[in-house]
């Protein structure tokens, strides 16, 4: 197993190292897999620090909501890129699926540790490294970035557009969740461009600005400064005496008070060294780690599914497991672990076998 994961955590350093003219279908099918897998990473811990604060109200909570919403669309439209050059997304398996703690799938910010905890500055930093662009607006530093991995697939969708079938897509209306959010089928390359510039600009902004260029949204940061906001607790403003500079020196944002959930440990809260949980929380976490099984084996089934209908059926019964994920959780950041300091359980995001 250790060498899988191995394997697992360098594909997209190998991915990205190939050499464009050798960047064929087979190499755009294994990318569009791991960018997949790359976004359905963000959810867990952005959900669990979501869930964590205390009461489900106010600006932090809305903002993010709106992160969260992109996520799903860029999950979504990942998929579709994947099923409409004739793959077929890996979703239900338990060596494919994100574990918590541990890396980034593919490779993408190799130093990073990715935990699930309730809200705190540590967290909104893992947060922000999640997200960081090669070259911030702000608090310019340098890496390899998830936008980086999208120019690269775009490159190979645009060598390649004859591959792009439209098959297997899926689509759901989410304008309510925000400009740009609506999950649509990919049937072009114009199509599988517009998707790719979504995905980097909610990510990342631009190299331009820090904020959301999609036509039809108006003072929207993207997630990188988002969550350095929250961090810094300072809006992000542009420099009176440089209108190209921005600095975390705007209005102050207060952070939220929040249910103390402590961060999931190796293997689960009741892994060996850890704890015991008593009957009735390790019934919330096996509701959790089951609705969250269900909803990526329907996510799957929806993407495989001939008939539009029944794919439809399949996208709305995993939509509905994941609101259903929200209960348990909560629950669960009301039970203190035994001997944890008064921190409190949350869920794991364990993927299941039937």
């Amino acid at each position: 197993m250790t060498s899988l994961l191995k394997y697992r955590s360098n594909r997209i350093v190998e991915l990205m190292e190939k050499p464009a003219e050798r960047r064929d279908a087979d190499w755009l099918k294994e990318s569009l897999q791991q960018a997949l897998m790359l976004e359905l990473a963000t959810l867990p811990p952005y959900l669990s620090a979501m869930w964590s604060i205390e009461p489900q109200s106010g600006t932090v909570l809305k903002a993010f909501k709106r992160i969260v919403f992109d996520e799903m669309s860029h999950l979504g439209l990942a998929g579709n890129m994947l099923t409409t050059i004739g793959g077929v997304p890996r979703l239900g398996d338990v060596h494919t699926v994100p574990k918590y703690p541990g890396p980034l799938p593919g490779g993408v910010r190799p130093s990073l540790t990715v935990f699930l905890s309730g809200l705190s500055k540590e967290s909104l930093d893992l947060f922000a490294q999640i997200e960081e662009p090669d070259d911030p607006i702000a608090e310019a530093r340098s890496h390899t970035s998830i936008g980086a991995f999208y120019t690269a697939i775009l490159e190979a969708f645009q060598d390649h557009a004859e591959l792009i079938t439209g098959a297997h897509q899926l689509e759901r209306d989410m304008q309510h969740h925000g400009a740009g959010n609506s999950l649509v089928a990919l049937n072009s390359l114009a199509d599988v461009e517009a998707a790719i510039e979504v995905i980097k600009e909610q990510g990342e902004g631009t190299s331009a600005s820090p904020e959301n260029p999609h036509p039809g949204v108006t003072d929207e940061l993207a997630h990188f400064y988002v969550f350095r906001e929250l961090f810094h607790g300072r809006k992000l403003v542009k420099v009176a005496e440089n209108p190209d500079r921005w600095e975390f020196t705007g209005d102050v944002i207060a952070m939220p008070g929040t249910r103390p959930m402590g961060t999931v440990p190796d293997d689960g809260w009741g892994a060996p060294g850890q704890p015991t949980p008593d009957a009735e929380t390790q019934d919330l976490l096996d509701q959790g780690n089951q609705a969250y099984s269900r909803m990526l084996d329907l996510l799957e089934d929806a993407w495989q599914a001939n008939d539009p209908d029944t794919a439809t059926g399949l996208l709305d019964e995993a939509v509905f497991k994941m609101v259903g994920l929200k209960g348990p959780a909560r629950a669960l950041m009301l039970r203190e672990v035994p001997g944890g300091g008064g921190k409190t359980y949350g869920p794991e995001f364990r993927y299941i076998d039937d």
